[in-house]
């Protein structure tokens, strides 16, 4: 099993923009109304722009047992974010778990 299945950090830590071409009455993937319009060719997922962030798809709570509500049509960022890389580590150590076994 994956750790992000448990974790969920980087979901509640970090900003998500992305082009507005991904949004899906743009052709895109990412269902309306849960991202909002930063300038005419930005959007960014609700929640990750507030503090405490957590982005509006998150599902369960972190670090315990996690889900994204739009995983299949998840936006670029978060197709590109790599568990173990050095923003995952950053992202569970802002929320007091260690690194992800393996991760340098």
């Amino acid at each position: 099993m994956s750790a992000c299945t448990t974790c969920g950090a980087c979901c509640a830590c970090f900003r998500v923009d992305f082009a507005v071409y991904e949004m899906e009455d743009m052709g895109g993937r990412v269902p309306s109304g849960l991202a909002v319009e930063v300038n005419g060719s930005t959007m960014r997922m609700r929640g990750t722009d507030h503090v405490p962030i957590r982005c509006a798809a998150l599902t369960g709570k972190v670090g315990g047992q996690v889900g994204c509500g739009i995983y299949e049509w998840r936006p670029s960022p978060c197709r590109e974010f790599e568990e173990g890389s050095d923003a995952c580590t950053r992202a569970r150590q802002r929320h007091g778990m260690p690194p992800v076994d393996g991760a340098d």
